[in-house]
């Protein structure tokens, strides 16, 4: 049999038969680091998406007897009634006592008790995705009336895990809204300035420029302090998330003017303006696809520089403010001295959190920027 009488393998796929984005895809799952942040990022969204559901805990129900308590562990062996070893998931039953003298409070384990835990358990009543009302939860006690503070309570007796959670919701929703409103203006006003240049290419970099010269703090303080303290949570949410994208599209516009300079003057970008095509179809078409990936990565890493800008504003106490849980006002709660001795997982818990979400997210970011580098191998 000749060469040419060979059967083709079409099982094999050539690199060079694969597209941009398959190639990306390729060059992103051997960054190893990169790509078990995906999956990290991907699990933080998911419990965001349905954080009633992961939450045990009401995060705005109080319990006076449970003020400041410390992280219960998770225990798989306990004592039976016939002294037995069994095994079981629970937690031990803690009981408090009150220092008379210093007023302090401290809470000890109840020896041969424990509250057993599972998974799928009920509890408070909620709506999921906002439609159905359901009472199922992921993780919890398996009794409804028992409470198991898992990263510990607050000075009101609220749960720091189903607040951190519920707080997932507004701190990583602010990272992606303002994401995309800078995309929105970086990318049309970075657009307009190269591809049209002139007198409204320095327009806009002057603008920039100014935007830019401005100390950050100092402008987003003068900008909290114009929101009025009456407004709902949710108009100050969206104020925030505005205040927080005013510097962040700045140095996409640049990148994407930067781009568009050397695009402009491609031969694919004169036939298509000899085709007939109008400058806008030339942009939306042609332009922004040809470096798609490249605005994808850099978005993956501003990500965390948003969430960060809303943490900051609502430690200081311009951001947003409760009753809005976010990770910025859980960390509010522990600036006082006393807060962090008496109850330091007040700060461990959401400060934790929050790394390990902006450390995932640039890891992220740089493992697309990675594989939508061209010259990358």
């Amino acid at each position: 049999m000749t060469a040419i009488d060979q059967p083709h393998d079409t099982s094999v796929i050539m690199p060079e038969l694969l597209g941009p984005w398959a190639l990306m895809w390729r060059k992103f799952r051997r960054h190893r680091i990169a790509y078990a942040s995906l999956c990290l990022v991907v699990m933080i969204y998911v419990v965001a998406l349905f954080g009633n559901f992961f939450a045990p805990e009401d995060f705005t129900d109080t319990n006076r007897r449970g003020i400041y308590v410390p992280p219960q562990g998770i225990h798989l062996f306990y004592e039976g009634k016939n002294g037995d070893r069994q095994f079981g998931l629970h937690a031990k039953a803690l009981k408090m006592k009150v220092d008379q003298a210093t007023m302090r409070r401290s809470y000890e384990e109840q020896p041969g008790k424990i509250v057993p835990l599972g998974f799928f358990v009920k509890g408070h009543s909620y709506k999921l995705l906002g439609f159905w009302k359901v009472d199922r939860h992921f993780f919890g006690p398996k009794k409804p009336k028992d409470v198991v503070y898992f990263l510990g309570s607050d000075r009101l007796g609220r749960d720091i895990l189903s607040r951190i959670i519920i707080g997932t919701q507004v701190s990583m929703s602010i990272g992606l809204v303002g994401v995309v409103v800078s995309l929105l203006i970086g990318v049309s006003l970075g657009g307009v300035s190269g591809y049209y240049g002139g007198w409204i290419d320095n327009v806009i970099q002057r603008l920039i420029e100014f935007l830019r010269s401005i100390p950050t703090i100092p402008l987003w303080m003068g900008l909290a302090a114009a929101i009025p303290l009456g407004w709902p949570p949710l108009r100050t949410y969206f104020v925030v998330t505005l205040i927080v994208s005013m510097i962040g599209w700045t140095s996409l516009a640049r990148e994407v003017r930067g781009k568009f300079l050397s695009l402009r003057k491609e031969d694919f970008i004169t036939a298509a303006r000899l085709d007939g095509l109008s400058d806008w179809e030339v942009i939306r078409k042609h332009m922004v696809p040809s470096f798609s990936s490249h605005i994808i990565a850099s978005l993956t890493l501003a990500v965390p520089l948003m969430i960060l800008a809303e943490t900051s504003l609502s430690f200081l106490g311009i951001g947003l403010q409760p009753p809005i849980v976010s990770w910025g006002t859980l960390l509010k709660e522990a600036q006082n001295i006393r807060t962090i001795i008496e109850a330091p997982w007040l700060l461990i818990a959401p400060g934790a959190t929050i790394v390990i979400a902006v450390l995932a997210l640039n890891f992220l970011g740089d493992g697309l920027r990675d594989a939508a580098d061209p010259h990358a191998h």
